[in-house]
């Protein structure tokens, strides 16, 4: 198995070369050069998360070093529950898949584990020390942070939005130290993420540091974000001989495109459906073919406050033809006022309190259902209520129960600093490290 660029076919590495890169020398993204098949009666029925992963992993991992490694890196990675919850209140058949019990609280410590555990056994390129540059607007710094702190020759520097974010995010965004750099940008996220890519291309980088991404433009983020969708799906399947539809929080389209890859290759999931905030890059796109990026508006939903999400250029290499691409995926699009509204009225009459992310998936699926949609629906959550505390308890009336590891890192002290949206900024921010 090869990938290459997005904007260069001719330009093929491997899954280690690939992951270890982060994104490719003309500045398009990695994707497989062909896609494997696979048959739902192959996946075992009652595997782990582990060993699901293992099997679904394998072919994109052929011919690679990491490919003897796989067993070790998903177990490593994978070591917390991923529940499918019947929502047996919901108006038609509907579950919720629980993304929100890793580290950090949130669906990003699946693709950040699995991406520590590949680079801690790829060989690197140089003697210099690794660093890793992640864009967040919310959850993925957190979740890259934890999973390689203190990992031997490796440095993170996390670029996140300042005051964009909800305090206990920021909070666990900064709490790091060692060899975890924080940088509270002065800007929004697609100021944070352009920075990111102005790095990689920056040659007075490139002779001090040796720069890889953790954001899902990392190829490494995705192929293990697949493997929620392909134990909901085989279990629904398997319970009804039906394909489950599942509705996706989107930001970035780094969760969309895990599940349209692993529907692509043939697992048994019906339409998907993706959520947006008032970021309607992609739901215009959709509506209407024209691809109009722009700068993106702070919400509620702050982790998919993105107004030029990098992973819709692996979407359109994927679905090219923009007709074929309107029967692949839908999206709709959830305002501030109905983010509350649905927090407060799922907590009353399905018993279920959501993070404000969750909620425009949640609000998407109400509106499904009034006009006729039929089939059994995921809700996909991507991150723990607890994480949004000051926008959820005031429309619940009370106060949300803390995860254990979630409480620890709010106890740490914050360790960060502030800078413009430049790249002289950033470099001058990496050059102190």
């Amino acid at each position: 198995m090869h990938y290459t660029s997005t904007r260069n076919s001719q330009h093929r590495v491997t899954l280690s070369q690939a992951i270890a890169q982060g994104i490719a020398p003309d500045g398009g993204l990695y994707v497989p050069e062909s896609f494997p098949h696979v048959v739902p009666h192959d996946f075992p029925a009652g595997a782990s998360v582990p060993a699901l992963a293992e099997q679904l992993i394998a072919p994109f991992a052929a011919g690679d070093l990491l490919a003897e490694f796989l067993g070790p890196i998903t177990r490593e990675a994978f070591d917390f529950p991923v529940p499918l919850v019947p929502l047996d209140a919901a108006p038609s058949p509907a579950s919720v898949l629980e993304l929100f019990h890793g580290p950090t609280a949130a669906f990003k410590d699946f693709g950040a584990r699995f991406l520590a555990a590949c680079m801690q056994r790829i060989p690197r390129r140089s003697n210099k020390r690794l660093t890793i540059l992640v864009a967040t607007s919310g959850d993925t710094g957190g979740a890259v942070a934890a999973a390689f702190h203190r990992k031997p020759g490796i440095d993170v520097a996390v670029l996140y939005p300042k005051g964009l974010v909800s305090q206990r995010q920021a909070q666990q965004l900064a709490c790091w130290g060692d060899n975890v750099r924080t940088f509270s940008v002065r800007g929004t996220f697609d100021d944070c993420q352009r920075m990111v890519k102005e790095a990689f291309a920056d040659a007075a980088l490139a002779q001090t540091h040796e720069l890889t991404s953790a954001n899902s433009i990392n190829v490494g983020r995705l192929l293990p974000q697949m493997v929620y969708y392909a134990k909901a799906s085989l279990e629904l399947w398997r319970e009804s001989g039906k394909r489950p539809n599942f509705i996706i929080p989107a930001g970035n389209l780094g969760n969309s495109l895990a599940a349209i890859w692993a529907r692509h290759i043939g697992l048994p999931i019906g339409e998907i459906v993706l959520a947006t905030n008032a970021n309607q890059t992609i739901a215009d796109f959709l509506d209407n073919g024209e691809w109009r990026p722009r700068p993106s508006i702070a919400t509620l939903a702050s982790a998919m406050d993105v107004g030029n999400p990098s992973n819709m250029e692996r979407l359109r290499a994927l679905h090219p033809d923009f007709a074929e691409l309107q029967t692949q995926l839908g999206a709709s699009s959830v305002d501030d006022i109905e983010i509350r509204n649905t927090i407060r009225r799922d907590a009353h009459e399905l018993g279920q309190i959501w993070c404000p992310h969750t909620a425009t998936a949640a609000k998407v699926y109400r509106r499904l259902v009034s006009r006729g949609a039929r089939g059994h629906w995921v809700i996909v959550s991507t991150a723990h209520p607890a994480k949004f505390h000051d926008i959820v308890e005031p429309q619940i009336g009370h106060a949300i129960p803390i995860p254990p590891e979630l409480a620890k890192l709010l106890n740490l002290p914050r360790q960060e600093t502030e800078i413009d949206t430049t790249l002289a900024a950033l470099r001058a921010g990496l050059q102190q490290s």
